[in-house]
């Protein structure tokens, strides 16, 4: 009598037989799905990436439209570009080169452009002073809130701690017609903060008024959108990243 043989894996389901179609079409939709699961990942990140550009592009061609005669108001305006309490991110001993930027931490644009700001920090480490200006636009409901609590920080010595936070949690927060308060309230006990002095800072008048000296220079000088760049007290209207670096790379050879 011969050995039994085990059956190869083709002869339990033969051609033609239900469970073998069965088993051919389930195939063949897991297959199916796990390529449409692939195909939405590869276009997920493609809008990603287009959108991320297209906010960066926003950030530097929004700003580089014209507006009424900006050098003049630049030059009539000088000393309000840059006041001895405006917050400095970074001082160049030689004083020769200043770059300020008016922001709003709710706009899209200076988040965009937040990256940037960092990159050129450095770049060009102490040899440029970075400052750094209030100008909530009254559009974005929790700006002027993002203000105070990063002017309240700001009292106890962590004006840049704040300044990256809202920057670096923007999306959690921003376009949201909601009061942030308890979530700027939380960020100030992560960095470690004198939340009672916070407490009153946050709601003083005197926070809101040096809050509001940035925006009444902003104005003075023709700022009507965020972000908005000076150079040594003449406005800026770079049409890409490069056109920054290039005007800061002039100043300092001059």
């Amino acid at each position: 009598m011969g050995k039994s043989r085990k059956p190869k894996p083709e002869d339990t389901n033969p051609p033609g037989r239900p469970e073998s179609r069965r088993a051919r079409l389930a195939a063949q939709q897991a297959a199916a799905a796990k390529a449409r699961k692939r195909n939405r990942i590869i276009t997920l990140v493609a809008v990603g990436v287009v959108v991320i550009m297209a906010a960066i592009g926003a950030t530097l061609q929004i700003r580089s439209q014209p507006t009424a005669a900006p050098t003049q108001a630049s030059t009539a305006g000088a000393d309000m570009v840059v006041r001895d309490n405006s917050h400095r991110l970074s001082q160049a001993p030689d004083g020769k080169v200043t770059f300020v930027e008016f922001l709003d931490f709710e706009c899209e644009a200076c988040g965009a452009a937040f990256p940037l700001i960092e990159e050129l920090r450095a770049t060009f480490g102490d040899r440029v002073t970075f400052v750094a200006r209030y100008f909530p636009l009254e559009g974005h409901f929790n700006a002027q809130r993002a203000a105070r609590a990063v002017e309240a920080a700001a009292q106890q010595g962590q004006f840049e701690a704040m300044y990256k936070k809202m920057y670096e949690t923007q999306t959690q927060w921003s376009e949201q017609q909601v009061p942030k308060d308890d979530l700027f309230r939380q960020y100030a006990q992560e960095l470690g903060l004198d939340m009672a002095r916070w407490d009153a800072d946050y709601a003083s008048d005197a926070t809101w008024a040096r809050i509001k000296a940035d925006i009444d220079d902003g104005t003075a000088l023709g700022v009507t959108g965020t972000p908005t760049f000076f150079l040594n007290g003449q406005r800026l209207e770079p049409k890409s990243a490069n056109d920054i670096t290039t005007a800061i790379e002039q100043a300092l050879g001059q």
